[in-house]
């Protein structure tokens, strides 16, 4: 684009106009200023926004599907294994899934301005502690593209703005879904730059993790390589999400078709993702009938079993593990089998090898489940459910940011009340300290 200028000699010649400068810090810059006005915006006017950011999402579907299939075959084409591709891909019910995310959290409650506590003073000065938006929530990611429309709604709706950097991999179908989300923001009067998507390559996330005053929090979500970076450089506070290395323990007590259900379930209903099972236990009591019926259930939906040397005596279809695998987040139709002599060696070997994500036991002994329950340490710990739940939309938060497997301030799926901080607010009729 061309603008008219002034020359030195009074006549006006034509000069290139300037460029949007989409900098980080110029991001950000603009997006501090968004977070102003979002801080104090009413839930009326927030979920209108949010409606509206739905109804753009769903009007340009062919849009954002167009977009998703450049970055699907680009991925195929560059010998992306399938596990990411299944993360990577979308298709209308996906689409679909990311619109109901946007319009489920205009059903909730809006955080900003609930007291979490409150109390008077003997003078009569009152205390109260209340939520309010961190301001800029700055969010790194890996492939999934749904993560952007749900880190953006969850972001607006608790009063924050976002700057959104996800890879390269899904660079087209972020970019047509920003683009509609702005698209809703504008037609609601709320800034577009409440949401902003970073380009680039590895230099941009040095550069978020350096915007300590512009960004306020950093929250990384992907592979362990990812998170360890942002934690180990950032310079701005991080709220660390994990990866999910998820056991089960099958218990000497347990309903061994439950077990088989749940199992089935939390491995292969999307083994892509960081809820799903990799690593089954199995009390050696009732292995020798276990092990070969759940190999034929899951062989039989294409799974391929990697088991420690009890394990692979029970059943020659089972592969010998090696010692790493137990540590492994496989992310693919792979599952990681144990022996276990009883609950405290499943517990001593979870201990061992979790990333802390979703842990389950399945078992009708309720000491037995009262024990494990106690014992593991995990952001969820289930009893005779699938692992598949441990998700912000199961748990009936709407859309979620991610899985904090941390332990200060936000732990398990992060929505909109662990995407706000307190203040105190302290009111009095001037009264002075003594």
């Amino acid at each position: 684009m061309q603008e008219l200028v002034p020359s030195a000699t009074g006549l006006t010649k034509i000069v290139p106009m300037s460029v949007e400068d989409n900098s980080v810090n110029s991001l950000a810059t603009r997006a501090r200023q968004a977070s102003f006005e979002l801080s104090s915006a009413s839930r009326a006017l927030k979920d209108e926004a949010l409606r509206a950011m739905a109804d753009a999402l769903e009007s340009s579907m062919a849009e954002v599907l167009s977009a998703n299939k450049i970055d699907v075959d680009q991925a195929r084409e560059t010998g992306t294994p399938e596990a990411m591709i299944d993360r990577l891909a979308l298709d209308a019910s996906r689409v679909a899934g990311m619109v109901g995310g946007l319009r489920k959290l205009v059903d909730l409650s809006d955080p900003v301005g609930e007291i979490v506590r409150g109390w008077n003073l003997a003078n009569g000065v009152q205390i109260k502690q209340v939520r309010v938006p961190f301001g800029v929530v700055g969010m790194i990611y890996e492939a999934r593209p749904n993560v952007t429309a749900d880190a953006a709604g969850v972001c607006l709706k608790s009063g924050n703005a976002s700057i959104l950097r996800g890879s390269s991999s899904a660079l087209y179908s972020n970019r047509a879904i920003v683009k509609a989300l702005r698209s809703g923001l504008e037609a609601s009067g709320l800034p577009v730059d409440s949401v902003s998507l970073v380009e680039g390559g590895h230099e941009t996330t040095q550069q978020m993790m350096a915007a300590r005053g512009l960004i306020d929090v950093l929250i990384p979500r992907g592979g362990a390589g990812l998170i360890n970076a942002v934690v180990e450089n950032s310079k701005v506070p991080v709220i660390e999400t994990g990866t999910g290395n998820c056991h089960l323990f099958v218990d000497c007590a347990a309903d061994l078709d439950i077990a088989e259900k749940i199992i089935l379930n939390a491995k292969v209903q999307r083994p892509s993702v960081c809820n799903a099972l990799e690593t089954l236990l199995v009390h050696q009591e009732v292995a020798e009938d276990f092990i070969p019926r759940i190999t034929d259930s899951l062989m039989a939906k294409g799974v391929t079993l990697h088991g420690n040397d009890k394990a692979v005596s029970l059943d020659s279809r089972i592969i010998a593990a090696r010692s790493d695998e137990f540590n492994a987040e496989y992310l693919s139709l792979d599952l990681a089998v144990k022996v276990v002599s009883d609950i405290d060696d499943a517990i001593e070997h979870i201990r061992t090898h979790t990333t802390g994500h979703s842990e389950t036991i399945v078992t009708n002994d309720m000491v037995a489940s009262n024990k494990f329950v106690s014992a593991i340490d995990a952001a969820a710990v289930l009893v005779n459910a699938s692992s598949r739940f441990v998700d912000g939309g199961e748990f009936g938060f709407g859309a979620e940011i991610g899985i904090s497997t941390q332990k200060l301030h936000a732990r398990g799926p992060m929505a909109l009340q662990e995407m706000t901080s307190t203040k105190y607010v302290i009111t009095g009729e001037g009264q002075v300290r003594s």
